[in-house]
C-alpha cells in the first residue's frame, strides 16, 4: 500500500512541474508511504509523478517508484496489491519480458505494454494506477473493481491533477479548496459524497471499475471495464444450497490465501462476529504460526463490547491476541487527526475506534491487516435490508391509494413514533405514506423533504436540478433492466456501488493509512462478488435469517454461538458515540457557522429537540457536525476546530 500524486499539463501551460512541487505533493501523503519516496518528470516536462512507498512485496530498492520500462516509453505509479501477479508474470516472461524485481508494480508495467489499456481486466486485487505513455502522450488512471483504493482527479486550467488523496492535489499552486454545492447537497443525504463527486469543487473521484484516459489534446475518455452484474455461470445450480455453500467456502479460502501474499507481518481485526472470525479461521488453517488479532472496545459501553467473543475465537484458534480499551472522553483530542486524514467528511463515528485499533496493530509491528468489510452488503447481513424490502412492497401496494389518506395514516402514527423516540420526521414509513421512495441507502442523513428545510436554499444554485434519490434510482433500475428485479438484489447492487465503495471502504483506507497500515478485504475478491450477486434472495434471507447462506457455509468451521449471535456494530454506533462532550462541541460549532449553507433556525431546533427528547437524530447531527469540522479545517484553514 502506498500513495501517489501527479500532474499532466496537456495544454503546455500552467505552473512549472518542478521537483519541489512533486516533493510537496508526496510529503502531503507521507503517512501512506513512510519507507521510500520518488519523483519523475517526463522528458517533455509536461508530466510529473510523485510517490510514497509502504514496502510490502520485495522490500529492496528494486521496488522504487515511479517505475519505467527500460526504454522509458511507459512510466507508472501504483497503490495496492495485485494478488495474481505471479501468474501474469509467468505469462509475460514466456512472451520475452525480463524482470528486474519481484514486485507486482513491474508486472503492471509490462502488462500494459503487452496488452494495452484494457490490461486491467486481467488484474486481481485492489489498486489505483496512473500510467504515462510517452509514445501516445496519454495519461491513464485506473481504480479497482470494487473501489477499495481511492483515486481522485481534477481537470483544471489545462492540466490533469490526480492523487491517492485530495490533500496532495491541493499542493498544486492554482487548485484552491472550494465547496461543490451539488456534492454537498448529496452529502447531507448519504453522509458521504457519492462518486463521481467530491466536496471540493472541480475535484472528482474515479468510480470503481472504471479507468480514465486523457489524450494529448486534453480530451477525457471514461471507460467502464467491470460491473458486479452479468457474470452468471449458465451451468451452476444457484438454487442448490449445498452447491452454493461449498462454492462460498472454496472462494473465500482462495481469497484469504491470496491476501496472505506479503514480505511483512500481517494480522486480522477481530470483533468475534462472523466475518472477522471467518478471516481468522481460514488464515489459521493456512498458516504455520499463530495469527495476530486485534480488538477494540469503548470503556463504559458494555452493550457494544465484543471482547468476550473475540477472546472465544482467539482461544479457539490460539491467536496472538491484542486488545485496546478506549475512553470516549478522548474523542475530541483525536478530531484533528481524523478530519485531516479523511480529506472529505465521512459522517461515520466508527472512524474513532478504527483509528485506535489500527494504531494498536501498527504499534505491535503489523503492517498488513485483514478486515471484514463487504460481507453484509453481498449477503444481506443487515436486518434493515429486510425492512426496506417490505417497505418497497408496501410502496407498490399503496400506489393507488390517494395521498391524503396515506398522509392521514402517518399522522395517526406520529405520536407512537415520538413515544418510542424514533425520528418521526425522517423514516421509511413516512416516505412510503407520503408517496416518497422507500429505499435510498442503509445509512441516510436527510431525506429530500427535510434536507430542503435544513439547508439555506439560496446558497444552492440550480437546486431544482438536484435529486439525491435519482442516484439510487438509476443504479437500481440498471439492475432491474439486467434481470435483477428482486427488491433485495437491487438494494444490494446500489449499496455495493455507493455506500460500500465510497463510505465503508474509504473509511478503512483513510484511517488505516493514517498509521501506515495496509488493509486487505477478503470478502471483496471480485470472483466472490460476481458469484454472490447471483445467489437468490431465498438463500441470502431464508426464514428471515440475515446472511443465511454464508452462515451455513461457515457451520462446522466456526462455533454456532458465533454464527447465530446478534449482530453488533463495530465498536458502537453513532448514538452511543454522540457523547455529552461531543454533542456540546457540535452544538457550539453548528450554532455559529461561518458559511451560509444552513437554515440556522432549523438547525437550532434540531439541536434543541435532540437535547430535550433524545429522539434519534444522530445521523443528521453527525452529518452536520462532520461537514462543519471539514469546512473549518480544509476550506477556512482553521486548525483549532474550536
Amino acid at each position: 500500500m502506498c500513495g501517489f500524486a501527479g500532474v499532466f499539463q496537456y495544454s503546455r501551460q500552467g505552473p512549472e512541474i518542478s521537483p519541489e512541487l512533486l516533493t510537496r505533493m508526496g510529503e502531503a501523503i507521507a503517512h501512506r508511504g513512510p519507507d521510500d519516496a520518488g519523483i519523475h518528470i517526463s522528458d517533455c516536462r509536461r508530466v510529473g509523478l510523485s510517490f510514497r512507498r509502504l514496502s510490502i512485496i520485495d522490500l529492496s530498492s528494486a521496488g522504487h517508484q515511479p517505475m519505467s520500462t527500460p526504454d522509458g516509453r511507459v512510466t507508472l505509479v501504483f497503490n495496492g496489491e495485485i494478488y495474481n501477479h505471479a501468474a501474469i508474470r509467468s505469462e509475460l516472461e514466456a512472451a520475452g519480458y525480463s524482470y528486474r524485481s519481484r514486485t507486482d508494480t513491474e508486472t503492471i508495467l509490462y502488462a500494459y505494454q503487452h496488452w494495452g489499456e484494457r490490461f486491467v481486466e486481467r488484474l486481481e486485487g485492489m489498486f489505483a494506477i496512473a500510467i504515462w505513455d510517452a509514445n501516445e502522450e496519454r495519461m491513464l488512471l485506473y481504480r479497482d473493481r470494487i473501489g477499495i483504493k481511492p483515486l481522485y482527479y481534477a481537470d483544471h486550467n489545462g492540466a490533469l491533477i490526480f492523487g491517492s488523496e485530495i490533500k496532495a492535489m491541493l499542493e498544486y499552486p492554482t487548485l484552491d479548496a472550494a465547496v461543490s454545492r451539488e456534492a454537498l447537497y448529496h452529502y447531507f443525504t448519504y453522509i458521504h459524497t457519492p462518486a463521481p463527486w467530491t466536496l471540493y469543487d472541480g475535484v472528482f473521484k474515479l468510480r470503481a471499475g472504471y479507468y480514465l484516459a486523457v489524450e494529448k489534446n486534453g480530451d477525457l475518455r471514461l471507460e467502464r471495464y467491470w460491473d458486479p452484474l452479468g457474470h452468471r455461470e449458465d451451468d451452476f445450480p444457484y438454487d442448490d444450497e449445498a452447491a452454493v455453500t461449498e462454492r462460498i467456502r472454496s472462494l473465500f479460502r482462495e481469497s484469504v490465501e491470496k491476501r496472505m501474499m506479503s514480505d511483512v507481518p500481517f494480522g486480522v481485526f477481530l470483533s468475534g462476529g462472523i466475518d472477522s472470525s471467518a478471516n481468522v479461521a481460514f488464515m489459521s488453517e493456512l498458516m504455520d504460526r499463530p495469527v495476530d488479532t486485534f480488538t477494540v472496545a469503548i470503556s463504559g459501553q458494555e452493550d457494544t463490547n465484543e471482547f468476550q467473543w473475540a477472546r472465544r475465537i482467539s482461544e479457539m484458534y490460539k491467536t496472538n491476541h491484542h486488545e485496546v480499551i478506549i475512553d470516549d472522553n478522548g474523542f475530541l483530542d483525536l478530531l484533528p487527526t481524523i478530519v485531516h486524514h479523511q480529506d472529505e467528511p465521512l459522517a461515520d463515528p466508527v472512524c474513532f475506534p478504527l483509528y485506535h485499533v489500527s494504531k494498536l496493530a501498527r504499534d505491535n509491528g503489523t503492517i498488513v491487516i485483514q478486515v471484514g468489510e463487504g460481507s453484509d452488503e453481498q449477503f444481506a447481513g443487515y436486518e434493515s435490508y429486510q425492512r426496506f424490502a417490505r417497505m418497497m412492497r408496501m410502496e407498490r401496494a399503496l400506489r393507488f391509494v390517494p395521498k391524503p389518506l396515506t398522509r392521514l395514516g402517518y399522522a395517526a402514527m406520529t405520536p407512537l413514533l415520538k413515544a418510542r423516540r424514533v425520528d418521526y420526521r425522517q423514516n421509511v414509513i413516512r416516505n412510503v405514506m407520503e408517496k416518497q421512495p422507500a429505499f435510498w441507502g442503509n445509512a441516510i442523513g436527510f431525506y429530500e423533504k427535510e434536507k430542503r428545510k435544513a439547508l439555506n436554499l439560496e446558497a444552492f444554485d440550480g437546486l431544482d436540478l438536484f435529486s439525491s434519490y435519482a442516484l439510487a434510482s438509476e443504479r437500481m433500475q440498471q439492475a432491474a433492466h439486467r434481470g435483477y428485479g428482486d427488491d433485495l438484489q437491487r438494494i444490494v447492487y446500489w449499496e455495493m456501488k455507493n455506500r460500500l465503495a465510497e463510505l465503508l471502504l474509504m473509511r478503512v483506507d483513510k484511517i488505516t493509512m493514517a498509521v501506515s497500515l495496509e488493509a486487505r478485504v477478503p470478502f471483496l475478491d471480485h470472483k466472490m462478488v460476481e458469484f454472490s450477486m447471483n445467489i437468490p434472495t431465498s438463500l441470502k434471507l431464508k426464514n428471515g435469517v440475515p446472511k443465511y447462506i454464508l452462515k451455513q457455509a461457515l457451520r462446522g468451521i466456526l462455533p454456532d454461538e458465533i454464527i447465530d449471535r446478534k449482530k453488533i456494530g463495530f465498536a458502537g454506533s453513532g448514538k452511543n458515540m454522540l457523547t455529552p462532550e461531543i454533542f456540546a462541541h457540535a452544538k457550539s460549532l453548528l450554532s455559529t457557522p461561518r458559511h451560509g449553507y444552513y437554515n440556522a433556525g432549523y438547525i437550532r431546533g434540531l439541536l434543541d429537540e435532540y437535547e430535550r427528547t433524545r429522539i434519534n437524530y444522530t445521523p443528521q447531527l453527525w452529518a452536520l457536525y462532520n461537514f462543519e469540522l471539514w469546512h473549518r479545517w480544509w476550506i477556512e484553514g482553521d486548525r483549532s476546530l474550536a
